[in-house]
């Protein structure tokens, strides 16, 4: 049984074990493995997110909290690369730290001859990216976007013009290879465009946005379109 396999197995036999848990040596017999390969297994699919908990002590185990599992991973080396490479070229792109951090979550569950053919493909890819806003910056335009929430921000303009103003979050968007938040002005009582690069700083305040939409923007720029995943 491949790892990735093995680690699907792992998760469905902990699943429905409920509340009682299985112990590493019923899990290691179960699989024809050592106790040592189990708890490593056990520590991949917790850094993969699965929910594990762990009793210590006679009559414990390791258990998978109330309907969680975790879904297959069947990468190719090429996907997992093709992955890597999309976030590497765009470090100042919206929670491309969170999608970083999900990637290493696949890769570590990934079995051991894919994770190696990717990481020699990887190798082989190489990116050169401009700098990007702060990551301080970032992090509170993304907070304030995912929680719609007013984010205070202090602005320069194009033509040199410095502000301070409350902006409610309503899109980013990725024009002529910039990112812009796309949200309401509360300073000029309208819809404003802010390229985040000139965004100096950014403070999530308490208040919650007032339910501006996507619609209020207008057309998006040519070609532009939403992200998701599913393939077109």
């Amino acid at each position: 049984m491949k790892r990735a396999e093995r680690l699907h197995a792992l998760s469905e036999m902990l699943r429905r074990s409920g509340t009682r848990g299985s112990s590493a040596e019923r899990l290691a017999r179960e699989f024809g493995v050592s106790v040592r390969t189990v708890k490593r297994d056990l520590d991949a699919l917790e850094r993969g997110g699965a929910p594990i908990w762990s009793r210590p002590g006679p009559g414990g185990g390791y258990g998978l909290a109330v309907g969680a599992s975790l879904p297959p991973v069947n990468l190719s080396a090429a996907q997992a690369v093709a992955l890597m490479a999309a976030v590497s070229a765009a470090p100042d792109a919206p929670y491309a730290d969170l999608a970083a951090a999900g990637i290493q979550k696949v890769l570590d569950v990934l079995d051991p001859r894919t994770r190696a053919r990717a990481d020699e493909l990887a190798g082989r890819v190489w990116v050169n990216t401009a700098p990007s806003a702060s990551r301080a910056i970032r992090s509170a335009l993304e907070e304030a976007m995912a929680e719609q929430r007013v984010v205070r921000i202090r602005y320069t303009s194009s033509n040199g013009a410095t502000t301070t103003r409350d902006v409610e979050p309503v899109v980013f968007a990725s024009t002529n290879g910039q990112w812009c938040l796309v949200g309401w002005c509360r300073l000029r009582d309208a819809m404003r465009w802010f390229t985040v690069s000139r965004v100096e700083r950014a403070y999530v305040t308490k208040m919650a946005c007032g339910g501006h939409t996507i619609h209020e923007i207008g057309e998006p720029p040519e070609g532009a379109r939403p992200v998701h995943g599913r393939g077109e």
